[in-house]
């Protein structure tokens, strides 16, 4: 009979993985929005955000409610790495009956305690006398919580039975309590368990501790989750503190398998009988009635205490936990269990002591055995959620059992580590939870508050209105109207030029055609065949060295020549004469299709002899001196129209060209009555609008901020291409530089300690900002980018660098999308129409890369041209098949 009852409190290892997967399944039913209410694991948010750095100081209060006192404590921090709290605390005992008395009255003897603690208390001076006195509640009952200051009790427990508490904000009763004692300096801004204080208690500076366990009467969990998967808070990004409020796991019955009749008898005989089921396996204020049920029963069966009287173990509470710790911590023979078991009033045998004690020691193994399951299977959860190989995490430790059982830890890291062998977790034994991690929790909470009305300072005037957006949209519409005025277009910022194509593809083009793209320090040279079938093309790239780039205009040209009759060669068309279409994407004002004057250089180009002169006779003259006859250039354009051109082969709904990539422009189709620079009233025609240099007048300074003008300061055109600067991936990597460095200097991020790497220009490139931003993104890869640059983040660091790329990227896109809304409102209204369908080809690694940049665009624009159906598409190679094209389309019209 012995060794059956042994048996049957002895989980084999397959059965506690399958209990450990049942445990991460409802941990995930706790957590989401649809099935949180049926989970049995409640996963409760508790609004802790942040574990302690080390950098928190001042006075804080702490009350406590224990089960027949209150406690409060006077905690001060020195911003040590809280080395060396100094607490001060007091006990009062409830008077009789106020644990089932009105909720009013409860509160306001709490309040009384903390009155009476700070008359008898000297308060260490960090300040004046007239200094906030933040307080920290540790309520250790089950509460909703939409706030860390706002929680409703949703039930007491524990022997109280206050009426008028359940449903209500119990935050809210406690600080009208101390309003009344006239403390008005007392605010009352975080509540928790003692679970969470655990946690808090066992970080200390460069160790964040991030799960605590508490083996106690009852028992429970905490741990930091991914706060994206918390679906019962708002907060999405960062982590969150979850209480699990594991001890009713198996109310649902997937523990009924494991349950023995001791397990049973003790359920029955509870004030709550079918719920708290893994509680009442691990509990200490549980284990005692297990044994004392065990004994029983083996007594009955003759196994136990033959023939002796055993009335005393029929009364219910009379073995305790002490007796049971007492009996199995001794390893010296059975002496000691004979002493305790003579005490209760027992004579036991030799032989009924050995008995005894192995009966503890199973049903106190098993329950260190099911703590170490939970343990496992939130680190494996944490494991998975953050996409880590192997996890290292710190646990803080506390509790009855964990503290009086002299295996409990032994046993904890030897399970968790057969269950989960990928996470390697160091356990620590908390000091005082409840006072000093309270303390902990509110000092946190307020060092967060403090940093988030900074980095709302620092990254305010980056965050436009939607008044903002639309005074932009208006001020484009204003200056394109200056631009293709025939008076007023020499003083215009946005240039808004003359293409010269008239005609979008109609599907129709036919033939071979050659195209030249030079838009960089790579320049190619394509075939494009376009047949019924479709388009196909063959291109080869070519460098551009930095010699000939900043040289003369004849080396470049002859340059690109000796490139095209390399390419010819190679693709067998040295005998034909094939019309050619070059994208040239630099400023030009075009005279023609195939004449078009430089106007200035970017991008790092700066050959002499260029400026002011026709760009396809530069070309000509180049062909002419190496005697390439075979060269017939029927039209230049910009990367922007190509664009346009080669969306709008496939959709002929395509009059709208935008790129946003290194750097950022747009075309559209403009009717001719409105082109004041062109002759002629008839058709439409593509306007190239350089709005890349919207703003170099003045009329978006007001939307400058302190970091662009130092980005701009440091470019090789300072004031020029002003928004442009504010939008292109060329640009937004070094804002968000300038930012990290003034945060970092505001102590906000890196603990004020910038590395020598990030103080380099240009070195936080923008597609940094692409993989920061993406969504649930492990957050290893954010710390590998901030290892690059030398910088030792922490992950709060690494969350606020998410942000400050987000706020950087969101503004580029409303920009952009303000000038958009210009454009289609421009075309709607001068079209007479109430509604205007429209769609953009677009290119540019920004928008075809950023994870949220063209739905950041695409919402900001319906939200501003309201009136506008748009839809984007996609530009596959405009600056290469969109020149053959426009080529195409000119042997057509010809």
């Amino acid at each position: 009979q012995i060794q059956r009852a042994l048996r049957s409190l002895c989980i084999p290892l397959e059965r506690l993985h399958i209990m450990k997967g049942h445990m991460m399944q409802d941990m995930c039913k706790g957590l989401s929005r649809q099935t949180h209410a049926q989970a049995k694991v409640r996963m409760l948010p508790t609004y802790i955000c942040s574990t302690p750095n080390g950098t928190e100081k001042g006075n804080f209060l702490v009350v406590e409610l224990c089960q027949n006192q209150v406690r409060t404590v006077l905690v001060t921090l020195y911003g040590d790495g809280n080395m060396s709290p100094q607490m001060m605390y007091k006990i009062f005992d409830m008077p009789e009956g106020i644990m089932q008395s009105e909720g009013e009255a409860l509160f306001d003897f709490i309040a009384q305690c903390v009155s009476q603690f700070l008359a008898e208390t000297t308060i260490s001076d960090t300040g004046s006398s007239e200094e906030r006195l933040p307080l920290g509640f540790v309520f250790p009952f089950t509460c909703r919580q939409t706030q860390l200051d706002k929680a409703e009790l949703l039930s007491w427990s524990k022997g109280f039975s206050c009426s008028g508490v359940v449903g209500k904000d119990v935050v809210q009763m406690l600080q009208s309590a101390i309003n009344k004692q006239e403390l008005s300096r007392v605010d009352v801004v975080a509540l928790m368990n003692d679970t969470v204080g655990t946690m808090m208690t066992c970080c200390t500076e460069g160790r964040p501790c991030e799960i605590a366990v508490v083996a106690d009467k009852g028992s429970n969990c905490c741990f930091m989750a991914e706060a994206y998967l918390v679906e019962m808070a708002e907060e999405t990004s960062g982590r969150m503190c979850v209480n699990t409020e594991w001890g009713c796991f198996g109310d649902d019955g997937t523990l009924n398998d494991i349950f023995t009749p001791y397990d049973e008898s003790v359920n029955e005989e509870s004030s709550n009988p079918g719920e708290k089921r893994f509680e009442k396996l691990v509990g200490t204020l549980y284990l005692g009635e297990i044994v004392r049920h065990a004994l029983i029963a083996l007594t009955a069966e003759k196994a136990l205490f033959t023939g002796a009287n055993i009335a005393v173990l029929k009364e219910k509470g009379v073995f305790t936990i002490q007796h049971v710790l007492d009996i199995i911590n001794n390893e010296n023979g059975t002496t000691e269990v004979k002493r305790v078991l003579e005490v209760l009033g027992l004579q036991p045998s030799e032989r009924d002591c050995g008995r005894v004690q192995q009966i503890c020691r199973a049903v106190v193994g098993r329950a260190a055995t099911l703590h170490a399951v939970g343990l496992a299977a939130i680190l494996s959860y944490m494991c998975q959620t953050r996409d880590m190989e192997t996890l290292m995490v710190n646990v803080g430790m506390d509790g009855e059992l964990y503290k009086g059982y002299s295996r409990f830890e032994e046993i904890l890291q030897t399970v968790s580590r057969l269950l989960s062998p990928e996470c390697l977790a160091t356990l620590l034994p908390s000091r005082d939870g409840s006072g000093r991690g309270a303390a902990m929790v509110t000092a946190v909470a307020l060092r967060l508050a403090a940093q988030r009305r900074a980095v709302n300072e620092v990254l305010g005037p980056l965050r436009l209105t939607r008044a903002d957006l639309e005074k932009v949209q208006a001020l484009m519409r204003q200056e394109m109207e200056q631009g293709l005025g025939k008076h007023t277009n020499a003083t215009a910022s946005v240039r808004m030029l003359p293409t010269y194509v008239s005609h979008t593809p109609d599907g129709t083009e036919r033939g071979d055609f050659l195209a030249l793209d030079l838009g960089g320090t790579n320049f190619r040279v394509l075939v494009v065949h376009v047949t019924e079938e479709g388009i196909s093309m063959a291109s080869e790239i070519y460098v551009i060295p930095t010699a000939i780039m900043r040289g003369t205009g004849e080396e470049l040209f002859d340059h690109i020549i000796d490139c095209i009759v390399d390419f010819q060669t190679k693709q067998n068309l040295m005998t034909q004469t094939l019309p050619l279409g070059f994208t040239f994407s630099f400023p030009c004002q075009q005279v023609g299709l195939d004449k078009a004057l430089l106007l200035t250089w970017t991008k790092g180009f700066t050959a002499s002899g260029c400026v002011g002169q026709d760009v396809v006779q530069l070309l000509r003259d180049a062909a002419h001196r190496k005697q390439h006859s075979g060269l017939q250039v029927v039209a230049l354009l910009n990367d922007t129209v190509g664009t346009m051109m080669s969306c709008g082969y496939d959709d002929p709904k395509c009059e709208i060209g935008l790129i946003v990539g290194t750097g950022t422009n747009a075309c559209y189709m403009e009717d001719m009555r409105n082109v004041g620079t062109v002759e002629g009233d008839q058709g439409r025609m593509c306007i190239n609008m350089e709005w890349g240099a919207f703003g170099d007048n003045g009329c978006l300074d007001h939307i400058f901020t302190h970091f662009d003008k130092v980005v701009d300061e440091t470019t090789i055109n300072p004031g020029k291409q002003r928004f442009e600067k504010l939008i292109s991936g060329m640009y937004l990597g070094e804002i968000v530089r300038q930012i990290l460095l003034v945060m970092t200097e505001k102590q906000l991020l890196f603990q004020g300690r910038a590395s020598s790497k990030l103080q380099t220009r240009n070195i936080f490139q923008t597609k940094f900002l692409s993989t920061i931003e993406l969504n649930g993104l492990a957050l290893r890869q954010i710390q590998t980018i901030l290892n690059e640059l030398d910088l030792n983040a922490s992950f709060e660091d690494s969350m606020l660098l998410r942000e400050v790329c987000q706020a950087v990227s969101l503004r580029a896109a409303q920009l952009c999308a303000a000038g958009l809304a210009a454009v289609v409102e421009n075309m709607r209204e001068n079209r007479g129409l109430d509604r205007l369908s429209v769609s953009v080809g677009v290119d540019g690694t920004l928008y075809k890369l950023h994870p949220c940049f063209s739905q950041n665009l695409q919402n900001t624009l319906k939200d501003l041209a309201p009136n506008c159906d748009v839809s984007f598409r996609l530009s596959e190679d405009g600056s290469g098949k969109g020149a053959a094209l426009v080529a195409a389309v000119a042997c057509r019209a010809a």
